[in-house]
């Protein structure tokens, strides 16, 4: 038992607040029962223990990759997602009632969409409005009519809840279009049972695998025909969304492919999926694009998210779609106050779970409630939209606002929905090191099984950083796993049960191109990145060493390696040389390296890389994330005016975590499409790298001293000048440097044998022309690798007549860079796109 000096200990900051503590306390002030054992166990670690727990909760979420974008904030991409430590508990007793009112709620809204999108009963027996219906973006009229497979058209659902100071649920919103969370809640799940496995004890915390099961067998169920092992997909608008992760996360623990609207399309009257081996037919897709972006030619014109054509096939019966297009009507506030009535037309019994007291603006006497009481209500719109607030808490509006609000609503009363302000029940929360206080958002998650909806034992609940009233992820919102208990003690938690092994979303091994895309730039952003740093250090640290004052030499090399370096990054500014750089070339490195906005620097390219990275996240292991993150958050913190060791220190952790990202694919990717992508965009951008120095650095004639620093810095910067004294064992000449970096197959770092490999990939690739005739990537590859073998390093390295510099030099690379640089437009015209862009012909009519 807790004691009481450490109980109050433990909650000397909970009590000053002014907040109920229903949810922590019985009636007679002591711990409810659940509390107690939880807080014994929380006590028996200690306080300090804690809050290092903490700390490494928050590292394991960011090596993860756990992010939640926020939209219109710079900073807000890949923003790390933040965990309370202490859950959010429900009893055994209370969650048998929550769960049979949020089945009977789900039944009910899956009742009501087919009714609206089937005979409009409900409207025709005057229990819903229809202007609560026809004026709400979310009817859509071309869905009208369509028939689903299976019993339910509600596949999805999710309710947010919260409880009173009288300890009653009360829910607070229905998400029925695209409900998102439910793996942010399996990720919380497994980070708690990882850090903090000792706060399980003395507990029977039921697992939310059984719900992800469920999921998996519902969209397989919904299959056109019935079919067996249909190819399923999620549907996702991109890796800037906000929940971009939990779709990533999702596919890879559901064992379905990651797509996007371009991954996609229509042939035939069937959808398509767009791999490396060509179209492949989609059965069913798990959306989590808005319904109006899903389909440009008969929706939202202008959507790039969505599939042209892909309401027809629906139409057809040739696909299947969860949750069906035009369910986002039923995220009503509005139709809340009719629900009781409807549930008794199709139940015959009232609500088992309440909903907050609302009116609905289009009634007369509604209308004339919520304005005389407009000051005390929070106030909805019926629908969601792209405007700043959506929600008002009129009771922290001014005089004037409530003025101006209530013009809107007489102005528009159709369009509002006027809500009881209901104070929700404190939750014990861990706040800087602090228990305190906090009003929480409990929201639970549903899927359809077979005759009922089987809802997840636990779910996602979210607080406020601060005492706000107002709880969103968008305002920074913290999230807390949640336990649905037992009182009887139990076995601590087996997480491992948590993971599901799940099927293969692409049987056949072939990869969607937007993701072959993406892994193919990755590898090019990795050696670019890492080309550009490696050439950057070496720039640099001849400067920092190199006598300037009494050697000429190294004077003339300064100028030289200062122009090469604009070249080779592409950062030159048109018909300005090094003399740019000034007597303190500094200024102008330091703006290549960390100017994000200039186009080349070090930066600019880094952000791209991450962008890459982000896209194709669920290629990744757990050691590849904590590298990427490692490596964002140290370039990150690179003073803004750092001084010059600084600067080549930050180059040198750079180097090392790209190599170390390098390493980790190279050991834990499948050697499948996915490498075969990667590898050959790595060795695409290196052999093009190569080329660029060689002929920036080696093609002039210079000074002899001249000519050896800068055959020096290419041995450096392209990690060779060991094997070039281990292999000659003889003082640095241009012929064997050429041998070295572009002949010699044994060499890692040489052109050869990044066009070994090149060659072999590439005609790995899926055939697309019938027959024995080469594809055009095959002819460039070799072209380039024949001259190549029929080149000759003492014909490359001989001076031309005029003595000016090597030409032999340089148009054998002005010919190779020619060749391997049309490779990546053919790849991307032959297994990126495999059919223009089907255009809109005319607007659909909304009839």
């Amino acid at each position: 038992m807790v004691t009481k000096p450490a109980l109050e200990e433990l909650f000397k900051y909970y009590f000053k607040k002014e907040y109920s503590y229903n949810e922590l306390l019985e009636n007679d002030g002591n711990l409810r029962p659940h509390w107690e054992t939880f807080f014994q166990s929380f006590n028996d670690l200690g306080h300090e223990e804690m809050k290092d727990r903490a700390k490494d909760v928050l590292r394991l979420l960011k090596e993860n990759g756990v992010t939640y974008n926020i939209y219109g904030e710079p900073s807000g991409l890949n923003r790390p997602w933040n965990l309370d430590l202490v859950p959010f508990l429900i009893s055994k007793e209370e969650w048998e009632t929550i769960e049979a009112g949020l089945v009977q709620r789900a039944e009910l809204w899956d009742l009501i969409l087919k009714d609206i999108y089937g005979e409009r009963k409900l409207i025709e027996l005057g229990l819903i409005p229809m202007e609560l219906i026809y004026n709400h973006p979310g009817f859509l009229r071309q869905a009208v009519g369509i028939q689903l497979p299976g019993k339910h058209h509600l596949i999805v659902y999710s309710a947010d809840l919260a409880r009173s100071p009288d300890g009653k649920i009360w829910i607070i919103n229905d998400r029925a279009q695209a409900p998102s969370g439910s793996g942010y809640a399996l990720e919380n799940r497994t980070a708690m049972a990882l850090v903090l496995p000792e706060l399980f004890k003395g507990f029977k915390v039921r697992r939310l695998s059984p719900y992800f099961n469920a999921l998996r067998n519902a969209l397989n169920e919904i299959a056109p025909g019935q079919k067996r092992d249909p190819r399923v997909v999620i549907l996702t608008p991109g890796s800037e969304n906000e929940t971009y992760f939990e779709h990533s996360y999702l596919s890879s623990y559901l064992g379905f492919t990651l797509v996007q609207g371009d991954d996609l399309m229509v042939k035939d009257n069937f959808v398509w999926i767009k791999t490396l081996g060509g179209l492949e037919k989609v059965d069913v897709i798990l959306r989590r694009v808005d319904d109006e972006y899903c389909d440009p030619l008969e929706l939202k014109e202008d959507s790039q998210l969505g599939v042209p054509g892909l309401l027809q096939v629906i139409r057809k019966g040739n696909v299947s779609i969860a949750n069906p297009l035009g369910s986002s009507v039923l995220e009503n506030p509005g139709l809340m106050p009719f629900l009781e009535n409807i549930c008794k037309h199709f139940f015959g019994t009232s609500l088992i779970l309440p909903t907050i007291a609302s009116w609905w603006c289009g009634q007369q006497k509604e209308l004339d409630y919520v304005i005389n009481n407009l000051s005390s209500l929070v106030i909805k719109r019926i629908y969601r939209d792209s405007s700043p607030s959506r929600t008002y808490d009129a009771a922290s509006l001014t005089g004037e606002q409530l003025k101006d609000l209530k013009e809107q609503i007489l102005a528009n009363p159709t369009f509002y929905v006027g809500q009881e302000k209901v104070s929700f029940s404190s939750t014990p929360s861990l706040i800087n090191g602090k228990m305190e206080p906090r009003n929480a958002l409990f929201r639970s998650f549903l899927v359809s099984n077979k005759d009922s909806y089987t809802a997840m034992a636990g779910g996602l609940t979210r607080i406020s950083p601060d005492t706000g009233f107002l709880i969103s992820n968008q305002l920074g919102g913290i999230s807390k796993d949640t336990w649905i208990i037992s009182p009887e003690p139990g076995k601590t938690l087996d997480f491992r049960k948590e993971v599901s092994s799940g099927t293969s979303g692409i049987p056949n091994g072939m990869i969607p191109s937007h993701t072959a895309e993406n892994l193919f730039w990755v590898g090019r952003y990795t050696e670019r990145v890492l080309g550009n740093a490696r050439f950057q250090r070496t720039v640099m640290k001849f400067l920092a060493t190199g006598n300037r004052l009494l050697l000429d030499n190294d004077l003339d090399t300064e100028q030289f390696l200062l122009e090469a370096l604009t070249h080779f990054t592409f950062t030159y500014k048109p018909n300005v040389t090094s003399s740019n750089f000034g007597s303190n070339p500094w200024p102008e490195l330091k703006e290549i390296l960390f100017d994000e906005k200039r186009i080349g620097s070090l930066s600019y390219n880094l952000a791209l890389f991450k962008t890459a990275a982000y896209a194709v996240r669920d290629h990744w292991s757990t050691d590849t994330w904590r590298v990427l993150r490692g490596m964002e958050e140290a370039w990150a913190d690179v003073p803004n005016h750092p001084g010059n060791h600084k600067i080549l220190d930050a180059m040198d952790n750079l180097v090392t975590s790209i190599v170390a990202f390098i390493g980790l694919n190279r050991e834990s990717i499948s050697r499948e499409q996915g490498w075969i992508m990667l590898d050959m965009g790595r060795k695409i951008e290196q052999s093009l790298m190569l080329i660029n120095m060689l002929k920036t650095m080696l093609v002039n004639k210079h000074d002899e001293q001249v000519e050896y620093n800068l055959q020096e810095s290419v041995l450096v910067t392209n990690e060779s000048l060991v094997n070039y004294r281990f292999k000659y064992r003889a003082h640095i000449q241009l012929p064997l440097v050429l041998d070295l970096l572009l002949l010699d197959p044994t060499n890692p770092r040489s052109l050869q044998y990044q066009l070994d490999r090149l060659k072999t990939y590439i005609n790995d690739l899926p055939k697309t022309i019938p027959g024995h005739t080469l594809a055009e990537h095959q002819r460039l590859i070799l072209e380039a690798y024949t001259l190549l073998k029929l080149s000759d390093k003492d014909h490359l390295a001989k001076p031309s007549s005029s003595g000016e510099g090597y030409k032999n030099l340089e148009l054998f690379l002005t010919r190779m860079y020619s060749l391997l640089s049309a490779i990546p437009d053919v790849i991307s015209k032959t297994y990126f796109k495999h059919a223009q862009a089907q255009k809109q012909l005319f607007k659909a009519n909304n009839i």
